[in-house]
């Protein structure tokens, strides 16, 4: 019955460990970012991200390069990798490190919408009413996390630094425009060779970054402190490598919507480790704030 149970059920369970995934790997990366900075994380979980799929890809298709994919799909997936991790994570990570992984966690709950947006502008995808309250909702749940109540001369004022707020929206709109630059490159490409090209592009692109801003000793740091690369690791298995696999396979076993929803979780579930590991002080209206952002993507897919 057990058995049946999961097998009737794979998909949900698996975007239910997606955002459990998403969670460990958010916190490892915040962790991680304090300790060696945010800039060499990224490039190192890249690599590791990429050996990885790459003994993945060799299991299952006989070779450790995406040898078989077209120009298209290289051009499209590359500017993917590009904007999503390259102009995205590097946003996202230094988001960790300046308001944490729970509050960064919560923005990016903007990403459903936000790749509604682009698929709109770019895809010609249509949006609904249902989809535009959705929007609303989630925008709301967040608001009611980060605004304070005004300061005397002020209209509003914030719990959180504007910079880091911004960062991590910034990190959203990077996740969302790569998504919807991967559908356009992907056709029916395999999914984990998709994710392929977009690391090698992003491990390339933070290359040229490391190259100009002259930082390559600092990813030399970062490889010998242990207790960093203990977290990068956690990070990329985590994130990169099995959150990815278990998202393919929970859009695989049920509907996109559903799977969306479920895998949105992550601010909810990121509060009771944020307040028990990292010790941070959580208010009722955050969590209300958190519960009301999810609801909105639920709306946003579901409904």
């Amino acid at each position: 019955y057990k058995m049946e149970y999961i097998t009737s059920h794979l998909g949900e369970l698996s975007a239910l460990v997606t955002a459990i995934c998403w969670t460990a790997t958010s916190m490892a990366f915040e962790s991680a970012g304090k300790k060696v900075g945010s800039l060499s994380v990224n490039l190192i979980r890249l690599v590791m991200a990429l050996v990885l799929l790459g003994l993945f890809t060799t299991i299952t298709r006989g070779h450790f390069w995406p040898a078989d994919a077209g120009s298209h799909a290289w051009l499209w997936l590359s500017l993917s990798g590009l904007v999503g991790f390259v102009i995205g994570d590097l946003l996202l990570f230094k988001a960790f490190v300046v308001v944490g992984a729970r509050v960064s966690m919560l923005i990016m709950s903007l990403t459903p919408p936000l790749t509604a947006l682009f698929g709109l502008i770019i895809l010609g995808e249509r949006m609904t009413l249902i989809n535009i309250l959705g929007m609303i909702l989630t925008i709301s749940g967040i608001a009611l996390v980060v605004l304070a109540r005004p300061v005397k001369g002020k209209r509003f004022s914030l719990n959180f630094p504007v910079a880091g707020l911004l960062l991590a929206f910034g990190g959203a709109a990077g996740q969302a425009l790569g998504l919807v630059l991967s559908k356009l490159g992907m056709g029916k490409l395999d999914a984990f060779m998709s994710t392929q090209i977009r690391v090698i592009a992003g491990i390339a692109g933070f290359s040229i970054v490391f190259f100009f801003m002259r930082r390559w000793g600092n990813v030399r740091k970062a490889l010998k402190n242990k207790s960093a690369m203990g977290s990068i690791s956690i990070g990329a298995f985590f994130g990169p490598f099995l959150g990815v696999s278990f998202s393919l396979l929970a859009v695989k076993y049920t509907s996109t919507g559903i799977a969306s929803t479920l895998m949105a979780l992550t601010p909810v579930m990121i509060i009771l480790p944020a307040r028990y590991i990292f010790k941070e002080k959580i208010t009722t209206k955050e969590v209300i704030g958190a519960f009301i952002a999810v609801a909105g993507v639920v709306v946003f897919f579901v409904f």
